[in-house]
């Protein structure tokens, strides 16, 4: 697929990040002259097909509410395409390593620059939700390092306006990663300001621990679970 040209403006040039939903390449704008990073969705082959509608509804509800934010620690959206009736994100390309990919080889950071990152983060944060708009889905894989110096809170898939459109998921269906998810969303599916703090506040245990202070062995013992020696009801922390 490399050197493809996409809504006739948007050239292919290399496969920089593969997930289970899609995958990202960087492309090159022909009309303005600039690298732009272009996330294509791929359903996978085992989802029904309102499940896969589901999936493209999500990924422009992602360009809709990232179109909201004008912010130095959120990564940009440009464009949103279709591609045979799919929509593909034309977003700021951002040479960088995620926060995951940090710990993963080198390690946990030093507490101090784990809280630089995190206030970069939560002023990105803050911006979004003063939009209107909830986050979800905050963890160390959408946390960007950018070589530039830059730190950029990404992937707002799962984000939501308050209150707004796609406020609602399905009954019994929580979405994001069990190791970053605010119990009361665990628990009862509740989207909030607090919900995003307490996933930027495990990101952090993650940053200088080298892991996230609730993960377990699985899925649903993450979400029933709690740290060790504490007991298993979980508390918001205050901000």
């Amino acid at each position: 697929m490399r050197d493809v040209v996409i809504a006739g403006r948007y050239r292919l040039l290399d496969l920089v990040g593969r997930g289970g939903m899609g995958q990202v390449w960087r492309a090159r704008d022909e009309e303005l002259h600039r690298e732009v990073a272009v996330k294509q969705v791929v359903p996978p082959n085992w989802l029904a097909e309102n499940e896969r509608d589901e999936l493209r509804a999500r990924t422009l509800r992602e360009a809709r509410t990232s179109a909201r934010l004008n912010h130095p620690n959120v990564v940009r959206v440009y464009d949103v395409v279709r591609v045979e009736g799919d929509p593909w994100l034309v977003m700021e390309y951002v040479p960088s390593r995620s926060l995951q990919e940090l710990i993963e080889t080198d390690g946990p950071l030093p507490p101090g620059r784990a809280a630089e990152i995190g206030l970069a983060v939560l002023a990105g944060l803050r911006a979004a939700h003063d939009a209107g708009v909830l986050h979800r889905d905050v963890k160390p894989a959408n946390v960007l390092l950018a070589r530039d110096g830059r730190v950029l809170l990404t992937d707002f898939g799962l984000a939501v306006f308050q209150g707004g459109d796609g406020a609602m998921t399905r009954p019994g269906l929580v979405l994001g990663s069990p190791q970053y998810v605010a119990p009361e969303r665990a628990a009862e599916g509740v989207s909030s300001v607090e919900a995003d703090m307490w996933s930027l506040g495990a990101t952090l245990h993650a940053a200088v621990e080298g892991r996230s202070p609730y993960a377990r062995s699985t899925a649903m013992a993450t979400l029933a679970g709690s740290p060790p020696g504490r007991p298993t009801r979980r508390r918001t922390p205050a901000r």
